[in-house]
């Protein structure tokens, strides 16, 4: 009967194959970007917002619904540069805007981009038709400025 030794170790040159490691690493960031949800909302660099100390950073970008008031008055969708003639056309986008994150499991939000210029009034029909539309949830975007003393 044969006994079990111990071999002696070889003399250092060991090869790792590393091959299998970086495919699973691949795989994982595949992964990963396919099931991340990507939300980007565009802002559309011709509206001034205000600068507001007590103003808090956006804790989350689902469920948003973004319009912009600029100074002339005018009243513009933040993807697709859509104009909004009446107010019907406003509740009528608001609402469709709400089904969407409604049935995504969001709480719909408006999220206001008035032009530090634009006179009160013309986000007044945004707020109303939001109302309107049954959305009650409204941010007002403004710069946060950080505290220098």
């Amino acid at each position: 009967m044969a006994k079990n030794r111990k071999r002696p170790a070889p003399d250092g040159d060991e090869n790792v194959d590393m091959s299998p490691m970086i495919d699973l690493v691949f795989l994982l960031l595949i992964f990963f970007l396919v099931n991340a949800n990507m939300i980007t909302v565009e802002m559309d660099k011709k509206v001034e917002v205000p600068i507001a100390k007590a103003s808090q950073p956006v804790e989350t970008k689902n469920g948003r619904i973004v319009i912009n008031v600029y100074e002339d008055g005018e009243i513009k969708d933040s993807s697709t540069k859509l104009i909004f003639d009446g107010e019907n056309d406003l509740i009528d986008y608001i609402k469709g805007q709400k089904e969407i994150s409604d049935a995504l499991g969001f709480k719909p939000k408006l999220h206001l981009r008035g032009d530090r210029k634009s006179l009160f009034r013309h986000a007044r029909k945004v707020i109303n038709a939001a109302a309107k539309a049954g959305v009650d949830d409204v941010r007002f975007a403004a710069y946060v400025v950080a505290d220098t003393y």
